[in-house]
């Protein structure tokens, strides 16, 4: 079993194009975790899991997520207000 860990799906196209070459490479199962799901963002629907948490349209910061570089030590994960 294949297990693709990741931190948030926004648009599904990166987690798409993933998808389409790990399968190519026939794993005898394949499943998708991740921390954050931004589903009225979603472009190309993927079969996602296991969720963390469903995040509204808002961008997210903090716990491993950075803006140029910065906010990314954040102990938790903030929406970043202009």
């Amino acid at each position: 079993m294949l297990v693709i860990i990741e931190d948030i799906v926004d648009s599904g196209r990166t987690m798409d194009y993933l998808l389409r070459a790990l399968w190519a490479r026939q794993p005898a199962s394949l499943r998708i975790c991740t921390l954050l799901s931004k589903p009225s963002r979603r472009v190309i629907e993927v079969p996602l899991d296991y969720i963390g948490f469903d995040i509204p349209d808002e961008f997210v910061l903090g716990y491993g997520l950075d803006f140029d570089e910065k906010y990314r030590n954040l102990p938790f994960i903030g929406i970043m207000k202009a």
